[in-house]
């Protein structure tokens, strides 16, 4: 039978302003160690630090933009556009338009903030 998740849950965030990261499967909020899967929403302004996790990332974004930085640039990515990182790929995520941005983040295996490796 399937299961219902009935709702998400909202987890703390890293970066410069406040961003409710929604978690609906993951290792919080379904016990999912495979997957994770949440809605972030992000202010105007926002960045996070630099990152080169273990895990695969997709990410579509559903409004507004997301500037993403590696190590060979930056792509800017909008509304009905996504993008995927690939496991040990150094990233940072930001939103710097007016109005901010929300999408929707998967990630393969689960994310966990011991495999994030966030930048110092």
């Amino acid at each position: 039978m399937p299961r219902l998740i009935e709702g998400p849950t909202v987890i703390a965030s890293a970066g410069n302003k406040p961003k409710q990261i929604q978690e609906f499967a993951g290792r919080v909020n379904s016990g999912h160690a495979g997957v994770s899967v949440a809605r972030m929403i992000s202010p105007s302004g926002w960045q996070e630090p630099g990152q080169r996790p273990e895990f695969e990332e997709i990410t579509v974004v559903l409004r507004g933009l997301l500037r993403v930085e590696h190590a060979g640039g930056a792509l800017d990515v909008r509304a009905g556009q996504a993008i995927v990182a690939a496991p040990g790929e150094w990233i940072r995520y930001s939103t710097p338009d007016e109005g901010g941005a929300e999408y929707i983040a998967v990630c393969l295996p689960a994310f966990s903030p011991a495999t994030v490796h966030r930048d110092e």
